[in-house]
């Protein structure tokens, strides 16, 4: 059966939207807003946590063994550790990134009812002062300070101007969209998921006329996947299977690619869900979506905290390959589109797994995987 379009344009301009709005960790609320305005608008039902995770849904056919897909809205940031004599201000990363990034970096700085521009820098930044000593520097970001664009000499300047410790640093993405596909920005981790995820849902309410998912789909956004929170709290009990929607690491020594989807196979957290996981390889080869497979060695998802925060699902991860991931992000929108389908795939095939629908029973209808033949039976 083909499968309803992704519009590449609709995804597009979802991605410009989400990467206007600054949305580090803990930062979250205004991209939580723009993303609801969108559901508004494409007419489906959702609910917010607490804090803000976004849990949508599309009725399926019937409710047992419901599905989720997955993405995060939080970015990498930093906040400020200090505010130094000198009116500049020491920080610390939010989320896990090199200060090898940060430097040169144009911010904003959230105080509690004020924001001031800046930029990071290194300690030692005129080389017409330190000369060689510019590049001899250390990369950490006990290396790099925040100076703020605004007239300040001293802490007490600082405080006065409504800053203080623990301010929110949110970096500027600096989005260019190229004509021949690629994208390059940061926070493409995982804005460029959450719109892929976007695009998937707005073809599957465009094609709900022709029939419902076979099982109830939920779309989940959470927001604190950089500090290793994410999905923790945001599944409801129907759900037995989970896709996550992230970025893959293209890279030396890695499969990944920046066309196609790299599905990953392990993280640093183990493997992903074997039959989850080749269901969705095998989704991808009948529906001639491009792909390679992966595994990464420094890295953890959504996948990860729901399943460290006892949710007995089946997890799996699909992703868009990202050079210079949490650095200088660059993918290509063939990526971003193959994911997109791929998720309509998933959320379109039938239930395979009919014993998932509840949460224990027998082992009546347990799963077997292949048996080397030289085996034992």
């Amino acid at each position: 059966m083909p499968l309803p379009p992704i519009d590449p344009d609709y995804l597009t301009d979802q991605l410009k939207a989400l990467l206007a709005i600054a949305s580090p960790t803990g930062y979250t609320d205004e991209a939580v807003w723009s993303l609801c305005r969108e559901l508004n608008a494409l007419g489906v039902d959702y609910e917010l946590t607490r804090r803000g995770a976004i849990r949508a849904r599309i009725k399926g056919e019937t409710q047992g063994s419901a599905r989720a897909l997955v993405a995060h809205v939080d970015t990498l940031g930093a906040q400020v550790k200090r505010i130094k004599q000198t009116g500049r201000l020491e920080l610390v990363p939010i989320g896990h990134w090199s200060s090898r990034f940060a430097e040169g970096a144009r911010v904003t700085v959230f105080g509690e009812e004020t924001r001031v521009r800046g930029t990071i820098l290194p300690l030692k930044a005129s080389g017409h002062t330190f000369n060689e000593e510019v590049d001899a520097q250390p990369v950490a970001w006990t290396q790099v300070e925040l100076r703020l664009d605004a007239p300040v000499f001293s802490r007490d300047d600082v405080l006065k101007l409504g800053l203080d410790v623990g301010d929110i640093v949110a970096i500027d993405p600096q989005p260019e969209f190229i004509d021949n596909g690629f994208i390059v920005s940061r926070h493409l981790d995982d804005k460029a998921g959450v719109a892929s995820l976007m695009a998937a849902l707005k073809a599957l309410k465009t094609h709900e006329v022709n029939g419902r998912p076979p099982v109830d789909l939920y779309f989940l956004i959470t927001i604190a996947e950089e500090v290793g929170l994410g999905a923790s709290s945001v599944l409801v009990p129907d759900v037995a299977s989970m896709v996550t929607i992230d970025n893959g690491t293209t890279a030396p020594g890695q499969n990944s690619s920046e066309f196609g989807v790299t599905l990953a196979m392990a993280d640093q957290t183990g493997p992903f869900d074997w039959h989850l996981t080749n269901k969705l390889a095998r989704l991808a080869r009948e529906q001639d979506i491009p792909f390679q497979k992966d595994v990464f060695r420094y890295y953890r998802s959504d996948s990860a905290s729901a399943l460290e925060a006892g949710a007995d699902i089946r997890t799996a991860l699909i992703t868009f390959g990202v050079d210079a991931s949490h650095g200088y992000e660059r993918v290509h929108l063939d990526a971003l589109v193959s994911v997109a389908r791929l998720a309509v795939a998933y959320a379109l095939s039938p239930v395979e797994i009919e014993r998932d629908r509840e949460p224990v029973s027998g082992p009546e209808g347990f799963t077997h995987q292949p048996l080397d033949d030289s085996g034992p039976e």
